[in-house]
């Protein structure tokens, strides 16, 4: 009889604790929660991108009455392509390619085959030089110019002729010079990871295109936009010397990571004629599967390989079905060497190729000159049958047949070694980024200019424009309303001075937020009292900051102890957890123009908003304070939020900037594993102190251990000052802090915690 006495307690106490809060629905839902919160961010993601496609007629105002009507009516498109992909930089001027001699070597490399070949380089941007070979009839005059692109791992000699590595066929530079053109071809940054060793020591198995990619991205570059500016330095090149009347004709050729460049450099410029894209065209719905270093922020909201071969049209485009350059992943780990964003290449199905090849001629309404040439059913390279070379020339009004390949060129330079050239190219990008970071500040501050601090009336009506720029540039938004939120809970704690519940709500289709609230005990009624959301960071979960029982060295359940001080806490769960999950979440977002934030932010509007319609809290007191990826959040969510009353930054408030494209310093981003940390151009509009001006005049703090290896004090301190300066000008102070402690990557809860007293207008005890 006692043993059932007792099982009906335990059930009693079971059926109790499982309790819903009042007024919402019962939480039935089980398992690991933050799994399937991170799936069913995944299923939106995907169903956005599949519904991207038709989507994107609505940023096109397309004009078929006339070839000079459409080209007229595209040119918005154009220059915005141009502009995510980091083509932006005005270029140098040049009279023509230097020849590169030495003593020991003179600058003709190779001859043969009715063809002279010439070691030159470029200027283009900045300290960024175009480098590689000019081929030139050697037996009759050029009739027009080509920029030949080789794949990222071949070198220029290949297609030229000069050394092994391609079949006679695919060597389409020598093949285009014994036809009667002037072929310059620029080496690429290849996918190795020779050279990914930055000087703060950190080892990586980054591509080298991918170790460009990171720092340039923040500062709204890319590896792409380089090397299609280095295209573009040649086309300069040929056009002044064409002439006004332009009396001969400009084209660009290239396979894989030369086809996209190709059609990139053909897209934005009208200066060339006709294009040959090999082995790379076909849909990009799959584009977040590709190496990192393909990843074009907003992409896929404006443009497939359909709608930018219909910038190309009407003027020539050849498209070639052969087999692409195929990579499993970047260079494996090896020697501590590690790091790289995983991403594959494959060769697109023949089927795909013809699908998006119809839309683009679709998009044109028959203004579009395309060709599909396919190179054999046997899986052969470029170039296998004459057909593509054959419609490219064409194109450019040659009307000879392709020349087919000849006996072989000599190879004038001996032991050459390509590695030195391919060092400088990395280079050069590198430093042309770095010399941007340093410039930054003052871009920013231009930027800024349109900021009234002249009080704080004046601040929040002036900084309106700088945080839509912020939510749709920099964070990105999805052009969809919140669902009803559906809030479902179940109580998972009964403490002396506080309740736990578990809480649900819907935010999107498939998109949820969770997470744990605590509801101090003894309320008066009618009470309404402050809330502070308590944020994990990186791999965290709520219960490491709200579960009584937690004894996490991070966050010494920080929301505990505020529950106890008699505060309401929330502590949300955020879905960067799981690694390599949540970062290819990222991926899938970039083509978006949309980000990790761009999912947490509404999952935070959703639960700020019911948090407000609940009975016992204040809604003009609900603030933010998160550690960590948690600081991250409390820089970029409570500017979008301004139910948050103010935000406290632990952990995380930096010179970001610095943080995210440093060579240097050893825990830079540039070098580490986080590959999904990069926001396009944030450094040219806002680094950490100008998100707090998007907080400003709330109140704003920041928690910084000496020990915490996020970053450095003087960083920290630096970008703070400015942070301090501007609530002085507000004539505010009182409403910013700042505090340093001598301890590691933690919740300090000394400073913190009293600012929420004061700020919040909640008496210690």
């Amino acid at each position: 009889m006692k043993s059932i006495v007792l099982l009906l307690i335990a059930a009693f106490a079971l059926r109790s604790i499982a309790e819903p809060l009042a007024g919402t629905q019962p939480l039935r839902a089980q398992g690991d929660l933050a799994a399937q919160m991170i799936d069913g961010l995944d299923r939106f993601l995907l169903r956005e991108t599949d519904e991207s496609i038709v989507r994107r007629a609505s940023r096109w105002k397309r004009d078929g009455s006339s070839p000079a009507a459409y080209e007229q009516s595209i040119a918005p498109n154009r220059a915005r392509l141009a502009k995510i992909l980091g083509v932006v930089d005005e270029r140098a001027k040049f009279d023509g390619p230097e020849m590169i001699a030495t003593t020991a070597q003179p600058a003709i490399v190779g001859r043969g085959d009715g063809v002279t070949v010439y070691a030159v380089r470029w200027p283009v941007i900045g300290g960024i030089q175009g480098e590689g070979l000019l081929l030139v009839p050697s037996k009759t005059p050029a009739v027009v110019d080509v920029v030949a692109l080789p794949d990222a791992d071949q070198t220029p000699e290949m297609i030229a002729g000069l050394t092994l590595g391609v079949p006679p066929e695919s060597q389409f530079a020598r093949r285009l010079a014994a036809s009667g053109c002037r072929v310059i071809v620029p080496a690429l940054v290849d996918r190795a990871d020779t050279y990914s060793m930055p000087p703060s020591g950190q080892r990586t198995n980054q591509p080298h295109r991918e170790y460009v990619y990171r720092p340039a991205f923040q500062m709204g570059r890319h590896v792409i936009g380089y090397e299609v500016q280095k295209v573009l330095a040649a086309v300069d090149w040929f056009a002044r010397e064409a002439g006004p009347d332009g009396r001969w004709k400009i084209g660009v050729i290239g396979y894989g990571e030369g086809g996209l460049l190709a059609m990139d450099a053909a897209a934005i410029d009208t200066r060339i004629k006709a294009v040959c894209v090999s082995g790379y065209f076909g849909s990009r719905q799959d584009l977040w599967r590709e190496p990192i270093y393909r990843n074009v922020f907003g992409l896929l909201r404006e443009f497939g390989d359909g709608e930018i071969a219909s910038l190309i049209a009407p003027r020539v485009m050849v498209i070639e079905a052969c087999r692409a350059p195929e990579v499993a992943g970047p260079p494996p780990p090896h020697d501590n060497r590690s790091g790289a964003a995983p991403g594959r290449l494959v060769t697109p199905a023949l089927d795909e190729v013809r699908a998006e090849l119809k839309r683009a001629e679709g998009l044109t309404g028959g203004l579009g000159h395309f060709a599909l040439c396919v190179s054999g059913d046997d899986g052969r390279g470029p170039f296998g049958t004459t057909d593509a070379l054959q419609h490219f020339l064409i194109g450019l009004g040659v009307n000879s047949k392709t020349s087919p390949p000849g006996q072989p060129i000599e190879n004038l330079r001996k032991n050459f070694d390509p590695g030195p050239r391919l060092k400088r190219q990395i280079d050069q990008m590198q430093e042309c980024t770095q010399a941007l970071v340093r410039g930054s500040e003052g871009v920013r501050q231009k930027f800024w200019a349109k900021a009234d601090p002249s009080s704080p009336q004046t601040w929040e009506k002036s900084v309106a424009w700088y945080r839509e720029y912020f939510a749709e540039e920099l964070i990105g938004r999805f052009d969809r309303e919140l669902l009803p939120p559906n809030v479902r809970t179940r109580q998972v704690y009964d403490e002396p001075t506080y309740t736990g519940y578990e809480v649900m709500l819907d935010v999107f289709p498939d998109v949820f937020a969770y997470g744990i609230l605590l509801v101090p005990k003894g309320m008066k009624p009618g009470e309404r009292r402050p809330v502070v959301v308590c944020q994990h960071g990186l791999g965290g979960r709520p219960q490491e900051v709200a579960d009584p029982k937690s004894d996490s060295h991070y966050y010494h359940r920080f929301a505990c102890m505020l529950a106890e001080r008699g505060f309401i806490t929330y502590a949300p769960q955020n879905p960067y957890i799981f690694e390599n999950r949540f970062r290819q979440i990222v991926r899938k977002a970039n083509p978006l123009k949309a980000t990790l934030f761009s999912l947490i932010t509404p999952q935070h509007q959703q639960t700020v908003n019911w948090l407000s319609s609940l009975p016992f809290v204040d809604p003009r007191r609900i603030a933010f304070y998160g550690l960590s990826y948690g600081g991250t959040t409390a820089m970029r969510v409570p500017p979008l939020v301004p139910q948050y009353c103010l935000s406290i930054c632990s952990g995380s408030f930096n010179e970001w900037l610095w943080k995210t494209t440093s060579l240097t310093y050893p825990h830079a981003y540039p070098g580490t594993q986080e590959y999904e940390m990069f926001e396009w151009d944030m450094g040219n509009t806002f680094n950490y102190a100008e998100m707090a001006n998007l907080i400003a005049p709330r109140p704003f703090m920041v928690e910084r251990g000496h020990r915490d290896g996020v970053g450095l004090d003087e960083w920290v301190a630096y970008e703070y000052a400015k942070v301090r300066r501007l609530y002085a000008d507000l004539k505010l102070p009182e409403r910013t802090a700042i505090e340093f402690f001598d301890g590691p990557h933690t919740i300090h809860g000394v400073g913190t915690f009293k600012f929420l007293h004061e700020q919040l207008k909640w008496p210690e005890e």
